[in-house]
């Protein structure tokens, strides 16, 4: 089963940066890595420290709170494959972005 909602707008979310959204009972974070969009929860999985506010090297984003780093393609760690945040599906409709947080 699937839930697409309407997050924004592609241009909100230019090369080598990052945008947080509500998309109903969750807080995701949208990264443009070289034109490619990836959505993961912003949620650190160490202590809840928000990703949107790390360092983005490549598709590595650095937690600012404890430094523990995502890769935004995947959501796994670097450290493990074992832990992960929740991957999001985004789509581009248009000049609309939408994710599917089923």
């Amino acid at each position: 089963m699937t839930n697409w909602i309407r997050i924004g707008a592609v241009s909100d979310v230019p090369a080598g940066e990052c945008r947080v959204y509500e998309a109903g009972e969750n807080r995701v974070a949208v990264f443009n890595v070289e034109g490619a969009l990836h959505a993961i929860d912003n949620s650190c999985m160490h202590r809840g420290g928000p990703l949107n506010e790390g360092m983005i090297e490549g598709s590595i984003v650095t937690c600012p709170w404890h430094h523990w780093s995502y890769d935004v393609r995947t959501g796994k760690t670097t450290m493990s494959e074992d832990l992960s945040v929740k991957k999001y599906p985004i789509e581009v409709r248009g000049e609309d972005l939408f994710i599917d947080v089923a």
